[in-house]
């Protein structure tokens, strides 16, 4: 997965950046870092996969998580709604010192930092 750490690296420091040219302003520039998220796609795309492994949709993410993100801490999918919080507090007044970083929403799936 070279290629999406390296996306994520290359977002990071553009976020960090971003941030130091406008200090001082009142802007604030973040990112917000979702994990796995039961998006219209993947839940389509699980829907489809499910029936192949003779699986129900709930089954099939268990299984998910337990062989390809066993690292997750919340082992299931994030939903949509979740991630939209995530993204109204990050443009809230509540977040106002929050500024030149990255909110990791992946349910526990990174150990440490990228």
């Amino acid at each position: 997965m070279i290629h999406y750490v390296m996306t994520k690296a290359a977002k990071m420091a553009l976020v960090n950046g971003m941030a130091r040219l406008t200090r001082s302003t009142g802007v604030t520039v973040t990112a917000v870092l979702p994990g796995p998220t039961a998006s219209e796609g993947v839940t389509e795309f699980v829907g489809q996969l499910a029936p192949n492994g003779r699986q129900t949709p709930a089954e099939f993410e268990l299984e998910f998580f337990r062989s390809v993100r066993p690292t997750s801490v919340h082992q299931r999918f994030a939903t949509a709604d979740e991630v939209a919080a995530m993204v109204a507090y990050a443009c809230s007044s509540q977040a106002s010192a929050t500024n030149g970083t990255d909110l990791r929403f992946d349910g526990g799936v990174v150990r440490g930092t990228i």
